[in-house]
């Protein structure tokens, strides 16, 4: 059964409104925008009906604090008003109010806009989620063209993905850089940084399966599959358009080789002007490499691989992101061994 919330501080309009709809939902009924946020912290509703004129916080103000919290953004919200104005629909649906319902109203309307608008949320959901499929087909194909391709780095984006995954979580209980990844779908993240070497489709195979170190004009050649990376990601956006999952598909591909210090490639930023997705795939991408046995080379100890990243951190790598992968490194350590 599907939980409605009905915030209104009348309780004659609380009533009537709760009499309307528990034959066919759950009924949660609240006496003010506070109460409501309150509950939101234990359970999200499909779909919330809300009242404007409210003391302490009004419905605009309530809405606008809803869509600006990522678990919340996606309900729908009818709006319960008295008023019949055209400047009131207009705000309320220009903050994302999905209808409006007016006062006092019957039970047939309303239960007609609210299944309405279920259906229609219904509806987006699974379009999100065929989408959402074709896209991790689409980044598996592509992964795995980069990577039959390159026969050295066998399973290199299982274990990066693997590592991605630890090192969000490990932020998250950290605090390290909390306001910006706790927006993140750390799925769609995970997902988009399987691209992060998208542009070695343009490298020849002489260079991407040289059996021996490459020489100084072949690593300027390879250098170049991070700037590629981008370009192959503008394209797809071009046709596509511009979508979460694209927009850091791009951020992985073309900055997991900038450097904190700004020494990095493509395109020599530093510190903080390289975006996190890049900090962050730097490293797992290099602690990946040394661990990893090449034709050229033999696999680095894991003891010693952290240490040589950890010389490097405020150099190559963002300090805290470093210290938060050296806390973690038992648990890198764990999933090489386990792939």
């Amino acid at each position: 059964m599907k939980t409605i919330f009905v915030v209104d501080d009348s309780d004659t309009n609380l009533s009537m409104a709760e009499a309307a709809l528990e034959v066919q939902y759950r009924v949660m009924t609240l006496p003010s925008a506070a109460k409501m946020f309150a509950l939101l912290e234990k359970m999200i509703p499909d779909l919330i009906l809300l009242d404007i004129e409210m003391p302490d916080m009004d419905g605009f103000d309530a809405l606008r604090k809803l869509k600006a919290e990522s678990t919340w953004v996606d309900i729908p919200v009818i709006f319960l008003t008295g008023r019949n104005d055209a400047e009131v629909e207009v705000l309320g649906f220009e903050l994302g109010a999905v209808d409006f319902v007016t006062k006092p109203f019957s039970a047939p309307v309303l239960l007609n806009r609210i299944k309405t608008h279920l259906d229609i949320d219904q509806l987006i959901r699974e379009r999100t989620a065929h989408v959402s499929r074709l896209q991790n087909s689409m980044v598996s194909v592509l992964a795995n063209i980069v990577e039959n391709r390159d026969k050295e780095t066998g399973g290199h984006i299982e274990r990066t993905s693997a590592y991605i995954k630890i090192l969000l979580e490990e932020m998250a209980n950290r605090g390290v850089y909390l306001e910006e990844i706790s927006g993140w779908d750390t799925e769609k993240i995970i997902s988009s940084a399987r691209m992060h070497d998208l542009g070695k489709i343009s490298i020849t195979d002489i260079i991407m399966n040289k059996p021996s170190r490459l020489s100084e004009e072949e690593f300027e050649i390879m250098k170049t599959h991070a700037e590629e990376g981008e370009r192959i990601i503008d394209e797809i956006i071009s046709q596509t358009g511009e979508g979460e999952f694209l927009r850091n598909a791009r951020l992985f591909a073309g900055c997991h080789h900038e450097r904190w210090d700004g020494s990095g490639y493509p395109h020599g930023l530093k510190g903080e002007e390289i975006p996190l997705q890049g900090r962050i795939m730097a490293i797992v991408d290099v602690y990946d490499a040394l661990v990893s046995e090449r034709p050229y080379k033999k696999a680095i100890a894991d003891e010693e691989a952290v240490k040589m990243i950890m010389e490097k951190s405020g150099a190559h790598y963002d300090p805290k992101i470093a210290e938060v992968f050296y806390e973690a490194r038992e648990h890198f350590k764990a999933v090489r061994a386990g792939l």
